[in-house]
C-alpha cells in the first residue's frame, strides 16, 4: 500500500490489551478525557476504589472458554487484525494472549515521528533468556543494568528545579533539555516526579474516588500510586521512551509480615524499555515515606526504586503478569508472601544477606539467632516488641550477629535497624518469632545496651588490644580485670548495672576502679552478688567539651551465690588517669585497725591519709607512696595531696568507709 506524505502526519505507537471478562473491574469504568495509554489501561483493567482509598487494580476469578482456546492454540504468537478507514489509511492492532509480555508495535513512519521519538524501528524484545534476570539476587549491582550515577548530578539538579508551568508537554521539554539518550529521559521524568508530586493521603482514604488525570496531577502536584504510575508512563511516551504501567501487590505501607495477598491489587509501578530490554521503576516509593504515626507524607527521595534489579524488587511488588517479573524462573504467589522482606534500607546500606531466610522463625531451646552479612562496617541495633532488651547484638567486620531471648512463650515481633553515615537507625529487617520455650537461666540485664562486645566501632573510638575479645565474661568468684589499649587523648569512663541488689545511679561506678599502666587502661571489677551485670563502657575526647559517648558493653556472669564484695574506694576530680592503686582496694575498712596503703601518684609533693589522726605516706625507690593509718574512732579515712610543696592547700582524692563497731 503507498502512502501519501503529508506534513501533517504524525507516527502512532499503539498498544491494545484486551483482558477477558474475568478481568474486568467488578465495578462500573471510570471517564478520563486525558488521550493517553494510561487511561486505556484505567478503563479496560480498572482502577477502582476501596476502602481505604487507595486506587487499587481488581483481580477477579473465572473462566472464559474463548480466552483459553486463544492461548492454547497460539502460546506466544499475537492476533495481528488490519484496517483501512474510508481513506485508505492502515491500521493494525496486535492482541496477545494474558500471559505473554505486551510489546509495542513496530512504528509506521508516514513523515515525522512523535517529538524525541528516538527508539527507531525495533520491537522490544519479549524476556527470553537472556533478557530475564536469575533469581536469587547475585549481587552484582542493585541495578538492572551498569550506572554511574554521578553522570547524573547535573541532569538530576536540572530536573528537580524545573517547574510545571503550564501543560505536560511543555513541561517534558523543557525537562529533557539537558536529556539526550533515552536513559536520561527516562532520569529526568524519575527525578521531576521524585521531588514534585506529593502523595495523596486524603485520596487514599476516600472511596471510590475517580482515577487521577495527568492534568490534576500537575495542578495539584498530589496523587496516589495509581497516578505516580499514569503519570510517569504518560511523561515517557511523550518523551518517546516505550513505558507501561504494571499494577500488582506490594510489601509497602501497612504490610504485616508473614501476610498474605488475595483479591484486588493494591499498588501500581513501572516499567520502561531501555537498550534492549525491560526494567522497572516505582516512583511512589522513591518520593518519600508515609508516617505510620502521624499519616504525614514526607519526601525523602530513594535511589533504590529506579531501575531496580528485578530479583530485589520482587521482594515488594509482585505483578498482575507473571512476565513483569522479569527474572527466570518466576515466582508464584506463595513464595512472594513466604520470601524474607528485605527493606529497600537493607540494600542501600550495603548489606548482602541475612539468616534465616524467611520472615517466620522459632526458638530454639528458648533462642533464635540472626546474622547479617554486609559489604562494609555497619552499626545496628534491634527491638524485640518495641524494646531493645532480651538480646545480644555483637558487631562483625562485615555484619552483626543477633541472639534473641524472648522472656515469653508465644508470638514475638523483632524489627532490625542499621545505621550509615548519618545519624538516623532505619528499619531493615522485620521478622515474626515463635517462642514454645523460655529458658529461665538466661535473664539479661534491662540496661545491657548494644552493641555487646569490642568490635569495629570500640577501635574507632580510640579503644584497642582488648584483653576479652568477646562479648560475655565469667567469674567464679566475683572479680574480673579487664584492660585495653586507649588512642591519645581519650578518656575512658565505665559504670556497672544490675536488675538485683544494691547497685544504684549513685554507686554503678564504685564497683569499678580503672588503672592505667604501660599505655593501657585496666577496669578492675567486683560484684556486689551473683547474677548477670552490663558493664558499660564509653569515651570522649579529652581536649573537647560534651558528653561521654557510649560506645559498648561487656555481660559479666557470676553463679557463686557467696559472692559479696564491696565497692571500691570513691574517687574525686584529681585523682588522675595515670594514677594507680595497689591497697586497699575495698573501699569498705575494718574498724579498729592498721591499714596498709600503697599507690603511685604523679606530679605530687607530700600525700596524707587523714582517719581520726592523720598519717603521712613516704616515697619509695619505686616510685610508689607508702604508709599506714589506723582506723580506730573514725567513719571515713581520706587519701590527700599537695601538689605544690610551696602550698598548704591539700586535694582530697580517694575516700574510704570504716565500719561500724
Amino acid at each position: 500500500m503507498e502512502l501519501k506524505k503529508d506534513i501533517n502526519a504524525v507516527s502512532i505507537d499503539m498498544l491494545l490489551i484486551v483482558h477477558s471478562e474475568k478481568r474486568r473491574a467488578a465495578q462500573g469504568t471510570h471517564s478520563d478525557q486525558q488521550a493517553d495509554p494510561s487511561a486505556l489501561l484505567q478503563r479496560r483493567g480498572g482502577f477502582q476504589g476501596i476502602g481505604n482509598g487507595v486506587r487499587r487494580w481488581q483481580k477477579l476469578e473465572g473462566n472464559d472458554l474463548h480466552e483459553n482456546l486463544v492461548e492454547k492454540q497460539h502460546p506466544q504468537q499475537p492476533q495481528v487484525i488490519t484496517s483501512y478507514d474510508s481513506q485508505g489509511t492502515q491500521l493494525t492492532v496486535e492482541v496477545h494472549p494474558r500471559d505473554a509480555m505486551p510489546q509495542l508495535l513496530k512504528k509506521f513512519s508516514l513523515a515525522k515521528r512523535l517529538q524525541g521519538d528516538k527508539n527507531g524501528n525495533t520491537r522490544p524484545r519479549q524476556p527470553g533468556g537472556k533478557d530475564a534476570h536469575a533469581y536469587p539476587w547475585d549481587r552484582s549491582s542493585l541495578k538492572s543494568m551498569s550506572l554511574d550515577l554521578r553522570q547524573f548530578e547535573k541532569l538530576d539538579l536540572h530536573a528537580s528545579q524545573v517547574t510545571a508551568k503550564s501543560g505536560l508537554d511543555e513541561l517534558v521539554s523543557d525537562l529533557l533539555q539537558e536529556a539526550h539518550t533515552d536513559l536520561e529521559r527516562v532520569r529526568a521524568i524519575w527525578i521531576w516526579i521524585c521531588h514534585h508530586i506529593e502523595y495523596d493521603i486524603a485520596a487514599a482514604q476516600e472511596k471510590d474516588r475517580q482515577a487521577f488525570k495527568p492534568t490534576d496531577i500537575l495542578r495539584t502536584q498530589k496523587t496516589n500510586c495509581d497516578g505516580y504510575a499514569g503519570l510517569f508512563e504518560r511523561m515517557c511516551r511523550i518523551a518517546g521512551v516505550q513505558c507501561m504501567t504494571v499494577p500488582g501487590y506490594s510489601k509497602g505501607f501497612g504490610y504485616q509480615t508473614g501476610q498474605s495477598f488475595s483479591g484486588e491489587f493494591d499498588h501500581a509501578w513501572n516499567a520502561v524499555y531501555l537498550e534492549g530490554r525491560w526494567h522497572l521503576v516505582d516512583s511512589t516509593w522513591g518520593s518519600g515515606l508515609v508516617d505510620t504515626t502521624t499519616s504525614k507524607f514526607t519526601f525523602l527521595y530513594n535511589e533504590f526504586y529506579f531501575l531496580t534489579h528485578p530479583a530485589l524488587f520482587i521482594e515488594d511488588h509482585f505483578p498482575d503478569n507473571k512476565n513483569w517479573q522479569l527474572l527466570k524462573p518466576p515466582q508464584s504467589l506463595r513464595q512472594f508472601e513466604n520470601n524474607m522482606y528485605h527493606k529497600s534500607e537493607f540494600y542501600n546500606k550495603g548489606m548482602l544477606s541475612a539468616h534465616p531466610e524467611t520472615s517466620m522463625i522459632r526458638t530454639v531451646n528458648g533462642k533464635a539467632t540472626v546474622t547479617i552479612e554486609s559489604c562494609a562496617p555497619t552499626l545496628f541495633m534491634f527491638m524485640l516488641n518495641g524494646k531493645q532488651e532480651h538480646g545480644l547484638l555483637s558487631l562483625r567486620k562485615n555484619g552483626m550477629k543477633l541472639e534473641v531471648y524472648p522472656p515469653t512463650m508465644g508470638t514475638h515481633k523483632l524489627q532490625i535497624f542499621a545505621k550509615g553515615n548519618s545519624d538516623i537507625y532505619s528499619s531493615v529487617l522485620e521478622y515474626t518469632l515463635k517462642c514454645n520455650y523460655v529458658d529461665m537461666g538466661v535473664r539479661l540485664p534491662a540496661e545491657l545496651h548494644q552493641p555487646v562486645g569490642p568490635s569495629w566501632f570500640s577501635e574507632q573510638m580510640g579503644i584497642m588490644k582488648p584483653s576479652h575479645p568477646d562479648p560475655i565474661i565469667h567469674t567464679s568468684d566475683g572479680r574480673c580485670s579487664i584492660s585495653f589499649s586507649v588512642e591519645e587523648g581519650i578518656n575512658v569512663l565505665a559504670s556497672l548495672h544490675g536488675d538485683d541488689g544494691p547497685i544504684t545511679e549513685e554507686t554503678q561506678r564504685r564497683y569499678i576502679f580503672q588503672l592505667h599502666w604501660e599505655k593501657r587502661t585496666e577496669l578492675k571489677v567486683q560484684l556486689p552478688h551473683a547474677g548477670k551485670f552490663a558493664l558499660k563502657i564509653f569515651v570522649k575526647k579529652r581536649q573537647e567539651p560534651g558528653n561521654y559517648i557510649f560506645v559498648f558493653n561487656y555481660l559479666l556472669c557470676c553463679a557463686n551465690t557467696k559472692v559479696n564484695w564491696p565497692m571500691f574506694p570513691e574517687s574525686f576530680g584529681n585523682w588522675g588517669q595515670d594514677n594507680e592503686l595497689l591497697e586497699p582496694l575495698s573501699g569498705v575498712l575494718p574498724a579498729n585497725r592498721n591499714i596498709p596503703f600503697k599507690l603511685k601518684l604523679h606530679g605530687i609533693a607530700k600525700v596524707l591519709v587523714k582517719g581520726q589522726d592523720t598519717w603521712p605516706l613516704t616515697l619509695n625507690h619505686e616510685g610508689y607512696w607508702e604508709g599506714s593509718c589506723s582506723t580506730a574512732g573514725c567513719q571515713e579515712v581520706y587519701v590527700m595531696v599537695l601538689e605544690n610543696a610551696n602550698h598548704n592547700f591539700y586535694s582530697y582524692i580517694l575516700k574510704y568507709k570504716v565500719n561500724a563497731q
